[in-house]
Protein backbone atom coordinates (compact mmCIF):
# COMPACT_ATOMS: atom_id res chain seq x y z
CA UNK A 1 0.00 0.00 0.00
CA UNK A 2 1.66 3.59 -0.75
CA UNK A 3 2.49 6.14 2.11
CA UNK A 4 1.78 8.72 -0.29
CA UNK A 5 -0.77 11.23 0.65
CA UNK A 6 -4.01 11.67 -0.78
CA UNK A 7 -3.48 14.64 -3.60
CA UNK A 8 -5.25 17.66 -3.29
CA UNK A 9 -7.86 18.74 -5.37
CA UNK A 10 -6.60 21.48 -7.62
CA UNK A 11 -7.46 23.65 -10.08
CA UNK A 12 -5.77 26.44 -12.85
CA UNK A 13 -6.64 28.37 -15.37
CA UNK A 14 -4.62 28.66 -18.75
CA UNK A 15 -5.82 32.17 -20.20
CA UNK A 16 -4.70 32.81 -23.39
CA UNK A 17 -5.20 36.20 -25.50
CA UNK A 18 -4.38 36.48 -29.50
CA UNK A 19 -1.97 39.12 -30.53
CA UNK A 20 -1.69 40.95 -34.04
CA UNK A 21 2.05 39.74 -35.15
CA UNK A 22 2.01 36.53 -33.44
CA UNK A 23 1.34 33.44 -31.25
CA UNK A 24 -0.91 33.90 -28.58
CA UNK A 25 0.45 35.09 -24.98
CA UNK A 26 -0.42 33.28 -22.08
CA UNK A 27 -0.90 34.82 -18.20
CA UNK A 28 1.61 33.38 -15.25
CA UNK A 29 2.70 34.53 -12.47
CA UNK A 30 6.04 34.26 -10.53
CA UNK A 31 5.42 32.69 -6.63
CA UNK A 32 6.78 34.09 -4.13
CA UNK A 33 9.68 32.14 -2.34
CA UNK A 34 8.07 31.58 0.61
CA UNK A 35 4.96 29.52 -0.52
CA UNK A 36 5.03 25.68 0.44
CA UNK A 37 4.62 24.94 -3.17
CA UNK A 38 6.62 25.29 -5.96
CA UNK A 39 8.38 28.77 -4.44
CA UNK A 40 9.57 31.04 -6.87
CA UNK A 41 8.33 28.93 -10.10
CA UNK A 42 6.80 30.76 -12.65
CA UNK A 43 2.89 29.18 -12.72
CA UNK A 44 -0.56 29.71 -13.95
CA UNK A 45 -2.93 31.26 -11.98
CA UNK A 46 -4.95 28.03 -9.98
CA UNK A 47 -5.36 26.45 -6.43
CA UNK A 48 -7.00 23.89 -4.14
CA UNK A 49 -10.34 23.26 -4.93
CA UNK A 50 -12.32 24.55 -1.65
CA UNK A 51 -15.46 23.47 0.10
CA UNK A 52 -17.10 27.05 -1.38
CA UNK A 53 -16.65 26.27 -4.17
CA UNK A 54 -18.22 23.00 -4.55
CA UNK A 55 -21.17 24.76 -2.96
CA UNK A 56 -20.63 27.08 -5.88
CA UNK A 57 -20.89 24.58 -8.69
CA UNK A 58 -23.71 22.83 -6.95
CA UNK A 59 -25.94 26.30 -6.38
CA UNK A 60 -25.00 27.56 -10.45
CA UNK A 61 -24.81 24.02 -11.89
CA UNK A 62 -21.39 24.20 -12.86
CA UNK A 63 -18.04 22.09 -11.94
CA UNK A 64 -15.86 22.85 -8.92
CA UNK A 65 -12.57 22.47 -10.76
CA UNK A 66 -13.89 25.71 -13.23
CA UNK A 67 -15.42 27.42 -10.54
CA UNK A 68 -11.84 27.17 -8.55
CA UNK A 69 -9.98 28.25 -11.74
CA UNK A 70 -12.04 30.94 -12.04
CA UNK A 71 -12.21 32.08 -8.10
CA UNK A 72 -7.75 32.02 -8.10
CA UNK A 73 -7.80 33.76 -11.41
CA UNK A 74 -9.31 36.43 -9.91
CA UNK A 75 -8.11 36.43 -6.64
CA UNK A 76 -4.19 36.24 -7.93
CA UNK A 77 -4.89 38.42 -11.13
CA UNK A 78 -7.46 40.76 -10.75
CA UNK A 79 -8.98 39.50 -13.92
CA UNK A 80 -12.28 37.30 -13.93
CA UNK A 81 -12.83 34.73 -17.10
CA UNK A 82 -15.50 32.88 -17.39
CA UNK A 83 -18.40 34.88 -16.03
CA UNK A 84 -21.43 36.42 -17.92
CA UNK A 85 -21.79 39.48 -18.49
CA UNK A 86 -18.26 40.67 -18.50
CA UNK A 87 -17.85 42.31 -15.15
CA UNK A 88 -16.27 46.07 -15.87
CA UNK A 89 -13.29 46.94 -12.99
CA UNK A 90 -15.01 47.98 -10.50
CA UNK A 91 -16.74 44.74 -10.28
CA UNK A 92 -13.47 42.90 -10.78
CA UNK A 93 -12.36 44.88 -7.40
CA UNK A 94 -15.17 44.47 -5.52
CA UNK A 95 -15.44 40.27 -6.03
CA UNK A 96 -11.41 40.44 -5.50
CA UNK A 97 -12.33 42.38 -1.98
CA UNK A 98 -15.21 40.03 -0.97
CA UNK A 99 -12.95 37.00 -1.86
CA UNK A 100 -10.18 38.03 0.54
CA UNK A 101 -12.73 38.71 2.82
CA UNK A 102 -14.00 35.11 2.61
CA UNK A 103 -17.76 35.60 1.63
CA UNK A 104 -19.13 33.23 -0.64
CA UNK A 105 -18.48 33.04 -3.91
CA UNK A 106 -22.00 32.09 -5.33
CA UNK A 107 -23.45 35.27 -3.28
CA UNK A 108 -20.41 37.79 -4.10
CA UNK A 109 -21.73 36.86 -7.98
CA UNK A 110 -25.56 37.30 -7.15
CA UNK A 111 -24.86 40.93 -5.47
CA UNK A 112 -23.10 41.56 -8.85
CA UNK A 113 -25.58 40.08 -11.15
CA UNK A 114 -23.17 37.76 -12.56
CA UNK A 115 -23.08 34.12 -13.03
CA UNK A 116 -20.95 31.79 -14.69
CA UNK A 117 -20.27 30.83 -17.91
CA UNK A 118 -19.98 26.95 -18.51
CA UNK A 119 -18.66 27.27 -21.94
CA UNK A 120 -15.73 29.84 -21.32
CA UNK A 121 -13.18 26.99 -19.97
CA UNK A 122 -12.03 23.68 -21.85
CA UNK A 123 -10.81 20.88 -20.34
CA UNK A 124 -7.47 20.63 -21.41
CA UNK A 125 -5.01 18.46 -19.08
CA UNK A 126 -5.06 16.75 -15.71
CA UNK A 127 -1.66 16.04 -13.60
CA UNK A 128 -1.72 13.79 -10.45
CA UNK A 129 2.11 13.22 -9.61
CA UNK A 130 2.78 10.42 -7.55
CA UNK A 131 6.11 11.64 -5.64
CA UNK A 132 6.56 12.57 -2.47
CA UNK A 133 6.57 16.58 -2.25
CA UNK A 134 5.81 19.45 0.11
CA UNK A 135 2.32 19.03 -0.87
CA UNK A 136 0.70 16.87 -3.89
CA UNK A 137 -1.66 17.58 -6.06
CA UNK A 138 -4.55 16.37 -8.73
CA UNK A 139 -4.91 19.36 -10.57
CA UNK A 140 -7.26 20.20 -13.78
CA UNK A 141 -6.18 22.37 -16.32
CA UNK A 142 -8.56 24.62 -18.23
CA UNK A 143 -7.78 26.64 -21.26
CA UNK A 144 -9.60 30.35 -21.54
CA UNK A 145 -9.87 33.52 -23.94
CA UNK A 146 -8.82 36.98 -21.96
CA UNK A 147 -11.64 39.23 -23.19
CA UNK A 148 -10.14 42.09 -25.60
CA UNK A 149 -10.01 44.59 -23.32
CA UNK A 150 -8.89 42.90 -20.47
CA UNK A 151 -6.78 44.93 -17.86
CA UNK A 152 -2.96 44.39 -16.98
CA UNK A 153 -2.89 41.58 -14.04
CA UNK A 154 -2.40 43.23 -10.71
CA UNK A 155 -0.39 40.34 -8.21
CA UNK A 156 -1.77 39.45 -5.04
CA UNK A 157 1.42 40.48 -3.04
CA UNK A 158 1.34 37.07 -0.77
CA UNK A 159 1.54 34.96 -3.56
CA UNK A 160 3.08 36.04 -6.23
CA UNK A 161 5.98 38.56 -7.12
CA UNK A 162 4.80 39.46 -10.57
CA UNK A 163 2.26 38.27 -12.73
CA UNK A 164 3.01 39.12 -17.35
CA UNK A 165 1.43 37.95 -20.79
CA UNK A 166 4.06 36.36 -22.96
CA UNK A 167 4.33 33.66 -25.46
CA UNK A 168 4.45 30.07 -24.35
CA UNK A 169 7.74 29.96 -26.23
CA UNK A 170 8.73 33.33 -24.83
CA UNK A 171 8.43 31.13 -21.04
CA UNK A 172 10.32 28.60 -22.13
CA UNK A 173 12.83 30.55 -23.11
CA UNK A 174 13.21 32.61 -19.84
CA UNK A 175 13.27 29.36 -18.16
CA UNK A 176 15.95 27.64 -20.17
CA UNK A 177 18.15 30.41 -19.51
CA UNK A 178 17.99 30.39 -15.80
CA UNK A 179 16.19 33.73 -15.29
CA UNK A 180 13.05 31.43 -14.02
CA UNK A 181 11.99 28.15 -13.20
CA UNK A 182 9.10 26.49 -13.23
CA UNK A 183 8.21 22.66 -12.09
CA UNK A 184 8.20 19.49 -14.54
CA UNK A 185 4.19 19.84 -15.23
CA UNK A 186 3.94 23.52 -16.26
CA UNK A 187 7.33 22.69 -18.74
CA UNK A 188 5.21 20.30 -20.21
CA UNK A 189 2.35 22.45 -20.46
CA UNK A 190 4.09 25.38 -22.15
CA UNK A 191 5.69 22.76 -24.29
CA UNK A 192 2.18 21.41 -25.73
CA UNK A 193 0.83 25.50 -25.67
CA UNK A 194 3.97 26.53 -27.78
CA UNK A 195 2.59 24.80 -30.82
CA UNK A 196 -0.46 26.58 -31.30
CA UNK A 197 -0.35 29.68 -33.68
CA UNK A 198 -3.78 30.69 -32.12
CA UNK A 199 -6.37 29.99 -29.68
CA UNK A 200 -8.66 27.89 -31.94
CA UNK A 201 -5.55 25.57 -32.50
CA UNK A 202 -5.36 25.23 -28.86
CA UNK A 203 -9.11 24.71 -28.49
CA UNK A 204 -9.30 21.69 -31.31
CA UNK A 205 -6.20 19.98 -30.00
CA UNK A 206 -7.98 20.43 -26.09
CA UNK A 207 -10.83 18.22 -28.24
CA UNK A 208 -8.84 15.90 -29.87
CA UNK A 209 -6.85 15.09 -26.60
CA UNK A 210 -9.53 14.19 -23.75
CA UNK A 211 -8.37 14.78 -20.48
CA UNK A 212 -6.70 12.14 -19.20
CA UNK A 213 -5.07 12.28 -15.45
CA UNK A 214 -1.12 12.27 -16.15
CA UNK A 215 0.95 10.41 -13.54
CA UNK A 216 4.47 10.53 -14.43
CA UNK A 217 6.95 7.71 -13.85
CA UNK A 218 10.60 7.39 -13.31
CA UNK A 219 12.33 5.00 -16.17
CA UNK A 220 15.39 4.02 -16.92
CA UNK A 221 17.08 4.08 -20.28
CA UNK A 222 20.51 3.90 -21.45
CA UNK A 223 21.46 4.07 -17.77
CA UNK A 224 19.81 7.35 -17.43
CA UNK A 225 17.35 7.71 -15.13
CA UNK A 226 14.14 9.60 -16.70
CA UNK A 227 10.79 11.25 -15.96
CA UNK A 228 8.48 10.06 -18.29
CA UNK A 229 4.96 10.60 -19.07
CA UNK A 230 2.32 8.71 -21.96
CA UNK A 231 2.86 9.45 -25.53
CA UNK A 232 -0.36 10.07 -27.49
CA UNK A 233 -1.89 12.10 -25.05
CA UNK A 234 -0.76 15.56 -26.82
CA UNK A 235 2.45 16.73 -25.36
CA UNK A 236 5.46 16.86 -27.39
CA UNK A 237 8.07 16.33 -25.40
CA UNK A 238 7.00 12.74 -22.66
CA UNK A 239 10.89 12.52 -21.05
CA UNK A 240 13.52 14.69 -19.64
CA UNK A 241 16.00 13.36 -17.24
CA UNK A 242 15.32 13.15 -13.70
CA UNK A 243 18.33 15.48 -12.84
CA UNK A 244 17.41 18.34 -14.49
CA UNK A 245 13.51 17.61 -14.02
CA UNK A 246 14.10 18.25 -10.09
CA UNK A 247 15.92 20.80 -10.50
CA UNK A 248 14.67 23.33 -12.92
Amino acid sequence: MSDLPEPIPAATLVLMRDVADGPPELLVTERTGHMAFAAGALVFPGGRIDADDQRTADLLGSDAAKVAAIRETIEETGLAPGLTPAPDAAIVAALRLGLADEEPFASLLAAHGLTLDPEALIPFARWCPNFRETRRFDTFFFLAEAPADAPEPEISAHEAVRAFWASASAILAEIESGRAHAIFPTRRNLERLAGFATIAEARADAALHPMTKVTPWIEERGGEKLLCIPEGIGYPVTSEPLETARRR
